[in-house]
């Protein structure tokens, strides 16, 4: 394992077309890294061989590219891993197959693995193509929901230079109604304490406001639940750090990720930020109030 000071980030970035993958490059080259996208795979290894100058690096990498196939892709990164003089993280955007779509249908753009096919084929095409890497990628992001602000934060968070060597912690309330976001490593259903939507006078508040936070921990099972996972992941953080993640996504699910589900989030946040530990949160069915979808990626 390389130390922090003798080593060079390389941050392979990839994900299915219009999932934000432009976007993240341009994040990244914004907070230091030397960006390069759509670099023909066979090319990458005389290009780090070139690198004298060791500047972090970000590599995007493309379906679109005419040397690319998945074998090659899965070798690449495996070899670029052995690299001891490199800490090398593998990025995945991900996406919601009929955001895709909409992201396509607004540009007009044919889909490049289905040119003369609906895009819908194409969509469903790549993301099967793609499986190995997002089952082999470090970070995975869910830009379904987000703006280019947003994704731009979160890299930022996640990735800026001079930080990747610290666990950065994403934690996310979401509705089970909308399905769990992509990308959770662990996951914590809170559907069974009390729910302040059936209090009339809280229906209309959020996880964020403190009646509804003191409702949530004024349930009898509230502070042993917390207590408990709490305890639990402070004690596994050392353990993914120590492993090399540079990311862990930890999410809280209730019936309408309005309330319970922020609250635990929020509290959560707030006791892992005073143990020391780099935390950023989003509240998914908050975010998606007041806006649609996501435009706008690439």
């Amino acid at each position: 394992m390389p130390s922090e000071h003798d080593s060079t980030d390389l941050i392979l970035v990839t994900g299915p077309s219009g999932a934000g993958r432009t976007t993240a490059i341009h994040a990244l080259e914004d907070v230091g890294f030397e960006a390069i996208d759509n670099l023909p795979l066979s090319l990458i290894g005389a290009l780090l061989a070139s690198d004298e100058g060791r500047r972090p690096l970000a590599l995007g990498l493309d379906v679109r590219n005419r040397d690319f196939s998945i074998d090659a892709a899965q070798a690449l990164v495996e070899r670029l891993r052995s690299d001891p003089d490199r800490i090398v993280r593998l990025l995945y955007l991900d996406c919601a197959p009929d955001t895709l779509v909409s992201r396509f249908s607004e540009t007009r753009r044919r889909h490049p693995l289905a040119p003369d096919e609906d895009v819908e084929t194409g969509v469903a095409r790549e993301r099967d193509l793609l499986i190995p890497l997002l089952e082999q990628a470090d970070i995975v992001i869910d830009t379904t929901a987000l703006t280019i602000h947003e994704l731009k934060a979160e890299l930022q968070s996640t990735l800026a230079h001079g930080h990747t060597r610290r666990l950065a912690l994403s934690l996310q309330s979401f509705s089970y109604k909308r399905g769990m976001p992509r990308g959770l490593d662990m996951a914590f259903d809170v559907r069974f304490l009390r729910n302040p939507h059936w209090v009339p006078e809280l229906r209309g508040l959020t996880g964020r406001d403190a009646p509804v936070a003191e409702h949530v921990a004024g349930d009898e099972r509230f502070a042993g639940f917390f207590r408990r996972v709490e305890d639990l992941i402070l004690s596994l953080l050392p353990a993914y750090r120590d492993e090399g993640r540079a990311h862990l996504a930890i999410g809280f699910g209730c019936t309408g990720g309005r309330h319970r589900s922020v609250a635990v989030t929020e509290r959560l946040a707030a006791r892992l930020a005073e143990a020391g530990w780099r935390v950023s949160t989003r509240h998914r069915e908050l975010d998606r109030r007041g806006r649609g979808p996501a435009r706008g990626l690439q």
